[in-house]
């Protein structure tokens, strides 16, 4: 017995070891084809990759780096994610924030950025110094939201369709390929970190939930925060108290860009990285960093955008990209030759933009300033001296030409079935169908997302709701569409309000 059991116990040991073995041989080229299912297996720069990885995760290496100095830093529009669609996701943000928040008016300066924004996105011919443009104005934009406030407007922004594309919201418009390097790089020992010139907040919300980032490993565009009541005192000063939260200030800290970065990387990691992604010039110095007087083994990976059937890229310019990043000592990402799919199978291109008509104009128009008042109040008050006395009254067609009254009719359409209480549709669907019924009744509509709630016998409901701006238009034809709205989303009425407005279609000073 005693023999027997020594016998099944060295079995036993035996067994483990060998299993203990196999777990600690690394990954076979047909595993690592499963972790990058989405590249194609011969590009240069994922054979680079994996050989960088192999040499620094092997403690009989040389080029052995300790796991606390693995530090991979990622650039997000552009590199990790899409930004051709048709711009950056925190531009689209701030116009929809401009244009189509019904909380928020903008005033003169505001809205005359938004336009400027608009009418350059699609051509790229943005003036100079747009970056910290749009850096000023966003925190003047989102100043006084709380986090949990700018958060939730950041993802109802983010379940919105894609322009340009079909298949895809605006929540995953990630780079799948570029997923996988994060993954890989994970499971390798390195601690990733995002680095973006977008705003840090925009950063977390729209990685949580794709990628296994912590909130304390995103870096962006920042801007100073406050205690709620806090109102600009001294934080040395003022004390925060239970009746507190934090909100944003329109105090902009830094535009991570550039140089920016590298001061970022230094002040929040502490450490150089040994890994740097991006896909600009706003990542050279990210990079340079990275893979000057490094102690270690270090890389720099550059995507170029030179996909043109699946994405918006600009082949000829990639290609003199390219040739810049090699020359700098970057390895180059192509997304046309390196990545099998770039957003997932099912996304298609649709070469169309909806941009210019959903900025068309704003839900809430700009307070006129007390200049602009007087200057209006004096030009209806005082004519020439020689049009003093009875004035003629100009024709009624004259008048109505460039300025009219109007109605403005507010629908609120609920999405829940009004007998399960439950959704008829994916808040995707959703959207495309109301869109249907709006293109065949109306020259034009603006639609914005909201959230709503009620208790009924002791239970609260939650409910996706469509909120639909119209102008111009008839009672009649609203019924009409609100007819289509009842029967489709199984309603038992549609909300319909009626506002007087005066709608003037300015043209510019002639």
């Amino acid at each position: 017995m005693k023999n027997s059991f020594g016998k099944h116990l060295a079995a036993f040991i035996l067994a483990v070891m060998m299993l203990l073995a196999l777990l600690a041989v690394p990954a076979t080229a047909e595993q690592e084809e499963d972790i990058f299912a989405d590249w194609n297996k011969d590009a240069p720069a994922l054979k680079t990759l994996i050989e960088y990885v192999e040499a620094v995760t092997d403690e009989s290496s040389p080029d052995y780096i300790p796991p606390a100095d693995r530090i991979a830093t990622f650039d997000m529009d552009g590199t990790l994610c899409g930004e051709l669609y048709p711009t950056y996701l925190e531009y689209y943000l701030l116009e929809r924030r401009i244009f189509c928040d019904p909380s928020y008016t903008p005033d003169e300066e505001m809205l005359e950025f938004g336009c400027m924004l608009r009418d350059h996105a699609l051509d790229k011919s943005f003036p100079d110094g747009m970056d910290m443009l749009h850096a000023v104005h966003a925190a003047k934009a989102y100043a006084g939201l709380t986090l949990t406030q700018f958060a939730d407007f950041v993802t109802n922004q983010l379940v919105r369709e894609t322009d340009g594309f079909e298949g895809m919201t605006n929540a995953n418009t990630f780079y799948t390929p570029m997923v996988e390097v994060v993954e890989y790089l994970q499971e390798n020992g390195f601690k990733v970190y995002v680095c973006s010139g977008s705003d840090r907040y925009i950063c977390r919300t729209f990685i949580e939930g794709h990628l296994d980032i912590p909130f304390e490993q995103i870096i962006g565009m920042d801007v100073d925060v406050e205690a709620t009541n806090e109102n600009g005192e001294d934080g040395l000063k003022y004390v925060y108290s239970s009746e507190d939260g934090i909100v944003r200030t329109d105090r902009l800290l830094i535009k991570n860009l550039k140089m920016n970065k590298v001061k970022a990387i230094v002040k929040e990691i502490g450490r150089q990285p040994v890994l740097s992604f991006g896909n600009s010039s706003g990542d050279v110095s990210m990079h340079n960093f990275t893979i000057f007087n490094n102690r270690y083994k270090s890389a720099a990976f550059m995507l170029i955008a030179d996909d043109e059937e699946r994405d918006y890229g600009n082949t000829e310019k990639a290609q003199s990209l390219k040739e810049k990043w090699e020359q700098s000592g970057y390895n180059v990402i192509s997304m046309k030759n390196d990545f099998r799919t770039i957003y997932g199978d099912e996304v298609k291109k649709t070469g169309t933009f909806h941009w210019l008509e959903e900025f068309a104009e704003p839900v809430n128009a700009p307070a006129k300033t007390e200049t602009a008042q007087a200057e209006e109040t004096q030009a209806g008050t005082e004519a020439p001296a020689s049009e003093q006395g009875v004035a003629e009254e100009a024709p009624a067609a004259e008048q109505n030409a460039e300025e009219k009254a109007d109605v403005q009719y507010v629908l609120f359409l609920g999405t829940n079935d009004k007998d399960t209480n439950k959704p008829v549709f994916t808040q995707a669907e959703t959207l495309e169908r109301i869109k249907d019924i709006l293109v065949r009744h109306f020259g034009g509509y603006t639609i914005q997302e909201a959230h709503g709630g009620w208790e009924s016998d002791g239970k609260l409901y939650q409910e996706y709701t469509i909120v639909i701006y119209l102008s111009d238009t008839t009672l009649d034809k609203v019924h009409a569409a609100a007819d289509e709205m009842v029967e489709t989303f199984r309603q038992s009425s549609v909300l319909i309000q009626e506002n007087p407005t005066k709608t003037e279609f300015y043209s510019g000073a002639k």
